[in-house]
């Protein structure tokens, strides 16, 4: 996600980062560089000329040139201009009706249905809300038959008619339904129309005024870029929807769309996906994309994806493994299991500030703990539950049992006798600290 943008942006400010002498002039030059990689991830021109003004107007009324570190101050104030830039603050979907009608708009292939989807999955998850999907794309046969295999897949329900193409009559009748089985939440997947087709744009502009939502969402693809802002403008002029939900923006994406859009439509970004799983799904917060497009990371989101597997009652029980220096095989699987469910390994690497820069050339893929996972699966319960017992003919059997070397068994024994070894420091606050003073830098990192 906004790698190529990332990494033109830091090579713009690297003038600035020297100990060299800072001028209004390399200032300027550094907002020029800045405006160029601002126009390569396809941003409104509009938009970026006015972002790098702005930027340079701060800059220079605040004595970036007299400043201790001008180019740390420059890079705080293009970060907090970018989040501005994104809409500033987080805008929360707004859940205070009952039920709730979120009405989803969008072209055909942006991935609303999926989104639709994903939503509900958010909502009835982390909301606590009891959704209803409902399936008002009655031009795409496949339509109806997808969202029914989502529901059934995050167990939520899903209202459809397939006799019918009177989309308003079946959102009515599916409201209704909600109304009396007690749904808080309904959501209505509609079919994808282009702004010029005025028979669609009108059909779903009279759905909007008979069933009045709470919410209208604009779903769009974030890797058509500035053919996404231009669209969002005419879904705009007919629909004034509330919000965008940005999808595949774990795409090889530009982040033009992200950048432009709240400044052209002056509608904030609501929710972003991020994966096809029905859990990669999260909501914008402007200043978090802000630090991880300028490569500071973005540890709040990463901790709230840890809490989110946390478990107080097994967390307990670890730390009580931990201290009694019983943490076995089992439990290091189970580690990674959480570590899976958090979402993109990449993409979780990238949030901690300095090492997603340092690794953004290495392949992490999405099935890196399977080699670990067949040799934990070879091993035999007494071995996983008692680690110590694991010698050089055990190792040589598991390793024929995994299809791996007994070098790859021997690299894991030593990987999880380091995690055991950390664990048992984490408990010493001491330890801990003179282990992270002495512990190596990571190429790359200053």
């Amino acid at each position: 996600m906004f790698d190529s943008l990332s990494e033109k942006l830091d090579r713009a400010f690297k003038v600035l980062k020297g100990q060299g002498r800072i001028t209004e002039i390399n200032v300027a030059e550094t907002m020029k560089e800045v405006r160029k990689a601002l126009l390569d991830a396809d941003v409104n021109y509009k938009v970026a000329k006015q972002f790098t003004d702005t930027v340079k107007e701060k800059a220079l009324g605040q004595h970036v040139l007299t400043a201790i570190s001008p180019g740390q101050l420059l890079i705080k104030i293009t970060h907090d201009e970018l989040s501005s830039l994104m809409g500033g603050e987080t805008a929360e979907i707004k859940l205070e009706s009952n039920p709730t009608i979120i009405l989803m708009s969008g072209l055909q292939g942006s991935g609303k249905t999926t989104f639709s989807g994903k939503l509900a999955n958010y909502l009835k998850t982390k909301r606590g809300k009891k959704p209803l999907l409902i399936a008002c794309d009655v031009y795409r046969p496949a339509a109806v038959n997808q969202l029914h295999v989502l529901g059934e897949q995050i167990g939520v329900e899903v209202f459809s008619d397939k006799e019918s193409k009177d989309v308003i009559s079946i959102a009515k009748r599916g409201i209704a339904q909600a109304k009396e089985n007690g749904n808080t939440v309904v959501i209505i997947d509609t079919a994808g129309r282009l702004a010029v087709d005025e028979a669609m744009m009108t059909e779903i502009a009279a759905l909007k005024k008979e069933i009045k939502p709470n919410e209208i969402l604009f779903v769009v693809d974030s890797m058509t870029g500035q053919d996404a802002v231009n669209t969002a403008k005419a879904f705009n002029d007919r629909l004034d929807f509330t919000g965008v939900v940005l999808t595949k923006l774990d795409g090889d994406t530009r982040g033009g769309a992200a950048l432009s859009i709240k400044t052209v439509v002056n509608k904030p970004i609501k929710f972003i996906g991020t994966g096809e799983k029905m859990e990669a799904i999260d909501v914008f917060h402007p200043a978090r994309m802000s630090d991880r497009i300028l490569g500071m990371g973005d540890v709040v989101t990463l901790v709230e994806k840890m809490q989110e597997q946390h478990n107080e009652e097994d967390a307990r029980k670890l730390a009580k493994k931990i201290a009694q220096n019983k943490f076995d095989f089992n439990d290091f699987i189970a580690q990674i299991e959480q570590i899976k469910k958090m979402g993109n390994v990449k993409d979780l690497v990238s949030m901690i500030p300095g090492i997603g820069k340092a690794m953004k050339d290495i392949d992490i893929k999405d099935d890196a703990f399977k080699n670990i996972e067949v040799i934990i699966q070879s091993m035999t319960p007494k071995e996983r539950e008692t680690p110590d017992i694991i010698n050089g003919s055990r190792r040589s059997r598991i390793a024929k049992g995994s299809g791996q070397s007994v070098q790859e068994v021997n690299k894991l024994m030593k990987q999880f006798e380091e995690t055991r070894k950390m664990m048992r420091m984490s408990q010493d606050k001491v330890s801990m600290a003179k282990m992270l003073k002495n512990m190596p830098k990571m190429p790359g990192l200053k």
